[in-house]
């Protein structure tokens, strides 16, 4: 991997970055205000890989973005080279309604710093801006909201995220180490099933410094000091002239 080629295209000008939650919390909010998550290659019928040369090609060489595989793979294989001591994990991400998915349904990354685990993750769209160090039962703030991990059962661990009084289940964890490769068959499943949201509807989302600006079939949101604005979207050339405009990237590219 081209390490400073990452570092440009995250924003990071100084190449000396060494092991550190300061650093950790520096490279997971530039990632996440620069390279946005995406599925648009499932919707231009373009095959998913997990192959790091093939991913770092998509998106440190076309400036793109990807889903959980695709972000967090690369950016586990970053924190490898700078030296963070880092694991994949597997998780199964809530449907809202009391249920999971299956096993590697997302992939997320553990990392220790001073003997203590940090749960990172630059892969699941609107979440946490810095790492949640890994703690049970604790409120943990950052811009993006109040998180906390608690104990699900015997064999997992719960992220939930704070609604109003109540709280939002995102997804359920094990802390077994993990191969990339474990992950293809539902990486497979994700772009080619009837049954994944990820076929069922085009997504472009990038955090911003003061919010998040997120494309879909239906609906350009933007939010922006806490105020959200929703427009309609019309027709396929509708989504195509906002996916230039406000993310730079042309359809098809």
């Amino acid at each position: 991997m081209n390490k400073e080629k990452y570092f440009s295209r995250i924003g990071i000008e100084k190449t000396d970055i060494a092991p550190s939650l300061e650093n950790l919390k520096l490279l997971q909010k530039q990632h996440l205000l620069h390279v946005p998550f995406e599925n648009l290659n499932i919707h231009w019928k373009r095959a998913i890989v997990l192959d790091t040369k093939a991913i770092s090609q998509k998106i440190l060489e076309e400036n793109r973005g990807g889903f959980c595989y695709e972000l967090n793979g690369l950016f586990f294989k970053l924190l490898e080279e700078i030296g963070f001591r880092s694991k994949m994990i597997s998780a199964r991400v809530s449907d809202g309604k009391g249920e999971f998915g299956a096993e590697f349904d997302h992939l997320g990354i553990l990392t220790e710093i001073d003997g203590e685990e940090y749960l990172v993750d630059v892969g699941f769209g609107s979440y946490t801006a810095e790492p949640l160090k890994f703690v049970l039962d604790a409120e943990q703030k950052d811009e993006n909201g109040v998180f906390l991990i608690r104990k699900f059962d015997e064999n997992y661990f719960e992220v939930v995220t704070k609604d109003g009084d109540e709280w939002k289940s995102e997804y359920i964890f094990t802390t077994l180490p993990r191969d990339l490769a474990e992950f293809a068959e539902m990486c497979y499943y994700h772009q080619t099933s009837p049954e994944s949201h990820f076929t069922r509807n085009k997504i472009f989302s990038l955090m911003t410094k003061d919010g998040r600006k997120t494309l879909t079939d239906s609906k350009f949101i933007e939010t922006k000091g806490g105020q959200k604005n929703e427009r309609l979207i019309n027709s396929v050339e509708e989504f195509n002239r906002i996916l230039e405009r406000e993310f730079g990237l042309k359809p098809g590219i």
